[in-house]
C-alpha cells in the first residue's frame, strides 16, 4: 500500500510563484537569481510555517540554475539543522569543507535552519567562516529567535523578515488545496482552521490534512470544533458577552460548559483573546471597549501562571463582577 504524502509536503512551495504572501522577499530574490549577483550570506527570519526553509531551498536551487522537486537532493545544497547539530565540531567541518569547490553546481549553498540554536563556540567559527567566505559559498541561517542571534552575524548577512500570513490568505489557499484533493469543507470550518493555524501556513495544511481524515462527509464548524477541542464562537461570544455585561453567573456556567468538553484553560484564553481582539475593530461604547481591553491583558497571564485553570476562572470572575462589587 503507497505511503500517503502529509499535505503540508505536498503543497510546499516548489517555485517563488508558489509562495504565497512573501512577495516582499521573493520579488528581490528572483531579482537577484535573474542578475546573477548573489550576497555570500542571508538571514531569513520570521515565525515558524511561513516558508524560511521552503524559500532557502527554492532560492539555493534556482541560483544554480537547477530545477527543484520534492525528491530534490543535490551534492552541493547541504541543509544543516542546527537544533541537532549545535557543537562547535559541526560548524569546523563546514570551515574545513566549505573551500572545496562545488562538485557540480555555481554555489556551494549552506542552508543553516533553527541557527539561533549553535553555541556561543559554534557562533564564533561560523562568523571566522562569514567573514572571509570564499567566492563560490552562499550561506542562509534560517530562524524563529533572530534576538539570539549575535550581532556581529547578523550584520555581516542581508536579512529578511518573513510575516505571518493573513487568515483570509489561510482561508483562500485551504480552500484551493481542499478542492484540489476533493475535501468537501464548508466555509465556517475553512475560517476556524485558518484562525487556528496562527499565521502558519504549515500548521494550516496540517489540520486541514487532520481534519479531513477523521471526518466523514462534509466538514463543518462542528467537525473542526470537536477534533480540535476547541470552543465555537457563540460560546467563546457567550463568555465575552457576561464579562462586558458583568454577569458572572452566565460566565462561570458557560465556562463550566466549555470545560466540559475538555479544553485547556490555555486554549480557552487564547481563543478568547481571539474574539475579543477581533470585536474590539467593531465600534462599541468606551466602556464595553474597556472591559475588552482588561480582558485580553488579563487572559495573557493564564499561559505564564503555574495553576492555569484557577487564573482562568478567577480572572473571568473578576472582570465580570459588577462595578460596586468588591474582589479580592
Amino acid at each position: 500500500m503507497e505511503k500517503q504524502v502529509a499535505l503540508y509536503r505536498k503543497y510546499r512551495g516548489k517555485s517563488f510563484q508558489d509562495i504565497i504572501g512573501q512577495d516582499h522577499i521573493t520579488l528581490p530574490l528572483k531579482n537577484t537569481v535573474d542578475k546573477g549577483a548573489p550576497s555570500h550570506a542571508y538571514l531569513f527570519t520570521g515565525p515558524r510555517g511561513v516558508g524560511k526553509t521552503s524559500v532557502a531551498r527554492i532560492f539555493a536551487h534556482q541560483i544554480n540554475h537547477l530545477n527543484y522537486t520534492a525528491d530534490s537532493h543535490h551534492i552541493d545544497i547541504i541543509e544543516i539543522d542546527a537544533a541537532s547539530n549545535r557543537r562547535i565540531d559541526e560548524i569546523r567541518d563546514l570551515r574545513d569543507k566549505v573551500h572545496v569547490a562545488p562538485a557540480y553546481a555555481m554555489y556551494k549553498v549552506y542552508i543553516i535552519d533553527e541557527v539561533h540554536m549553535l553555541t556561543r563556540e559554534a557562533f564564533n567559527a561560523l562568523l571566522k567562516t562569514l567573514e572571509e567566505p570564499p567566492s563560490h559559498a552562499i550561506f542562509i541561517l534560517a530562524t524563529t529567535e533572530a534576538h539570539k542571534i549575535p550581532a556581529t552575524i547578523i550584520s555581516r548577512t542581508q536579512r529578511h523578515t518573513f510575516r505571518l500570513i493573513s487568515q483570509q490568505v489561510l482561508k483562500d489557499h485551504l480552500k484551493t488545496i481542499a478542492e484540489k484533493e476533493n475535501i468537501s469543507i464548508d466555509g465556517d470550518a475553512l475560517q476556524l482552521l485558518a484562525e487556528h493555524g496562527r499565521g502558519s501556513f504549515r500548521d494550516s495544511i496540517g489540520l486541514l490534512d487532520q481534519v479531513s481524515k477523521v471526518s466523514d462527509g462534509e466538514i463543518n464548524e462542528k467537525s473542526v470544533v470537536d477534533m480540535l477541542g476547541v470552543t465555537d464562537k457563540k460560546t467563546a461570544n457567550l463568555v465575552i458577552e457576561g464579562v462586558v455585561a458583568c454577569k458572572p453567573d452566565l460566565v462561570a456556567a458557560t465556562l463550566q460548559q466549555i470545560r466540559e468538553k475538555g479544553s485547556s484553560p490555555q486554549l480557552i484564553a487564547d481563543q478568547l483573546i481571539s474574539h475579543a481582539q477581533n470585536l474590539l475593530y467593531e465600534p462599541s461604547d468606551a466602556e464595553s471597549t474597556n472591559k475588552l481591553l482588561l480582558l485580553v491583558d488579563s487572559l495573557i497571564g493564564v499561559h505564564r501562571s503555574a495553576r492555569p485553570e484557577q487564573k482562568l476562572f478567577l480572572e473571568l470572575m473578576r472582570l465580570s463582577q459588577p462595578a460596586n462589587t468588591t474582589t479580592p
